[in-house]
């Protein structure tokens, strides 16, 4: 792989040949223009109350997956500004092009803005609720890798459905950027599955978006890993992207158990002074008399603690990364690595694992199914019967929004078919997701 296809600032749906320099040209370059789509998009808008730790939140300063994104995508740019740096120095031909540091963060930075756009209401439960209900219910002349999309729920799959959907008419997103975005650049069944490698843990893509993945990793010059499966080396960047969501997952989601005295302040600060190491500042400290403060300087500190250690990791590796022999989270190869998987262990059993959020929990796995079941039986009778099918399934199907109406006609594939309810209910926020669900079981008028 090499930097200048990696930078491939080519639009999807706008496949056409650019001039090296044409993004200089403008008062933002191509990536900062998809970094500002994607900020003023209905599916980002979404993002303010779908759940990041805490279901359903009551206090107002516990992170929800848009400030958790906004916060990512922060990180994110600092990352690739620091790597850009260190890329232009080695590759001057790029300075040449028009290629400056910025756009190395502003591709970061936009891909983690859009990193958590696939998630459902109730998080990684809502993702598990969602994929048992197809266990159960096979649609007919589906193959077996549609049928494991719709048993294994993905976010990140479902993120780049969203981002490349002709119906979000107004992203068309660059190729670097896209590229960026997909964590795990494989189908979701290859055979064999790499356990070494990170970006083989999940999967990107659905079966109905797989071409237009294979386009965007030809087109940045992605190294393929099979001639059988859809599988394809990581771009550079995305090991940004996933360090910029770790850094912040690990410190903020323990920041947002503080604040909520799931823990308490001497056990934050036990857990990420180690990281600050020599920074720590106890006098500066003691001055702070809310807690609100002294939570966030250590978290600051922390945090750009970490920034440098994952950047410099980057740099140490760059070369195997471009030959697609490194496949590693660089959170997990930092000086501070033990530290980090401390406060993992701590935060899976004392935050993760708490009343307030299983409680949730159970409940999302209640909603969802009971949302699909619901919907699915009505669009099958609707299918069969027409304006003929009960009444009740007939005022469901007239719920349905545009453009999933465009895929409820007897000639739809059935695996399109089912794609289109998942993304009704898997694009609820959560509060509407519980709302829908009272209303149509008779709980609530």
């Amino acid at each position: 792989m090499n930097w200048q296809r990696l930078l491939n600032f080519t639009r999807l749906y706008k496949e056409h040949k650019v001039e090296p320099q044409a993004h200089t040209n403008k008062t933002r370059s191509e990536f900062e223009i998809d970094f500002d789509r994607i900020v003023f998009s209905y599916p980002f808008r979404r993002l303010q109350d779908k759940t990041q730790v805490v279901p359903l939140p009551e206090h107002d300063f516990v992170h929800t997956r848009l400030t958790h994104s906004l916060e990512v995508s922060s990180v994110g740019r600092s990352l690739g500004k620091v790597v850009g740096n260190y890329v232009l120095s080695k590759n001057p031909h790029l300075i040449e092009a028009g290629y400056q540091t910025s756009d190395f963060g502003a591709i970061v930075s936009a891909a983690c803005l859009a990193h958590d756009l696939g998630n459902p209401p109730f998080g990684h439960s809502g993702e598990r609720a969602l994929s048992e209900f197809f266990i159960s219910h096979r649609p007919d002349g589906i193959t077996d890798k549609e049928y494991a999309d719709l048993t294994n729920f993905e976010g990140n799959a479902q993120g780049f459905r969203i981002l490349v959907s002709p119906h979000y008419n107004d992203l068309k997103l660059t190729y670097a950027t896209l590229a960026t975005f997909s964590k795990y650049p494989c189908e979701s069944i290859i055979h064999p599955r790499n356990p070494n490698r990170k970006s083989q843990k999940k999967f990107g893509f659905f079966q109905s978006e797989k071409s237009v993945f294979n386009n965007i990793a030809e087109g940045c010059g992605l190294t393929p890993l099979s001639d059988t499966d859809t599988v394809w080396v990581r771009h550079p960047l995305t090991f940004l992207v996933e360090a910029a969501d770790d850094i912040c997952y690990l410190i903020i989601d323990l920041e947002d158990a503080t604040r909520m005295k799931v823990i308490r302040e001497e056990e934050f600060k036990s857990l990420v002074a180690p990281i600050i190491g020599a920074r720590l500042d106890e006098k500066k400290l003691e001055q702070e008399t809310d807690i609100n403060q002294k939570i966030g300087l250590l978290r600051a500190i922390a945090i750009n603690q970490l920034i440098e250690e994952c950047a410099e990791i980057f740099i140490q590796n760059e070369s195997q990364i471009l030959q697609g022999n490194f496949d590693t989270a660089l959170t997990d190869l930092i000086p501070s690595a033990s530290y980090t998987q401390t406060i993992a262990k701590f935060s899976f059993t004392k935050i993760y694992n708490s009343q307030q959020v299983l409680e949730i929990q159970a409940a999302g796995f209640e909603v969802l199914p009971g949302l699909i079941e619901l919907f699915w039986e009505a669009t099958e009778d609707y299918i069969k019967k027409g304006k003929y099918c009960k009444a009740k399934h007939l005022n469901l199907v007239r719920m349905i929004p545009y453009p999933y109406q465009n895929y409820l006609s007897p000639d739809t594939n059935p695996y399109l078919r089912a794609r289109a309810i998942v993304d009704f209910i898997s694009g609820m926020t959560d509060r509407y997701a519980v709302t829908l669900f009272k209303k149509l079981k008779g709980i609530s008028i």
